[in-house]
């Protein structure tokens, strides 16, 4: 379960890391996946480099929490990141955007990212240990 949890925390973090360098390079091509109905367009190059840098930046919250050997640390961040993906959900439903990729894409990847974040969690315990007392 342990290599598990870490596999999916570390397939994660390359998906969002890929999606935010995607959306640097080709924010347009990116923005018409993403499920609104009308992504911006013309000058709106500011409007995709906030989406890439937010997702990459997820992407290296979780690399450095796995490095710094912070897994339940990992798990309650996971936890806590899959309201990006649930409002980019209500986001997309609330702008008359595709139910597919709503629940497709973005409801589809804040469950796995909580159920890697709750896996996390239950293969990495809180101590249980009582300190002695002197």
């Amino acid at each position: 379960m342990k290599n598990l949890a870490t596999a999916l925390a570390v397939i994660g973090g390359l998906f969002i890391t890929y999606v935010g360098i995607s959306y640097l390079l080709d924010g347009q091509a990116m923005a018409s996946s993403f499920g609104v109905p009308h992504p911006p367009t013309g000058n709106a190059g500011g409007y995709f480099a906030v989406k890439g840098v937010r997702d990459i930046g997820q992407g290296l919250v979780i690399f450095a929490l796995l490095l710094a050997g912070q897994r339940r640390t990992l798990g309650w961040a996971m936890l806590a990141g899959a309201f990006v993906p649930f409002s980019d959900m209500i986001i997309v439903l609330s702008q008359g955007g595709q139910v597919a990729a709503a629940l497709g894409i973005h409801l589809a990847t804040a469950v796995v990212v909580a159920l890697t974040g709750a896996l996390l969690l239950r293969t990495n315990p809180r101590s249980r240990t009582v300190p002695a007392i002197a």
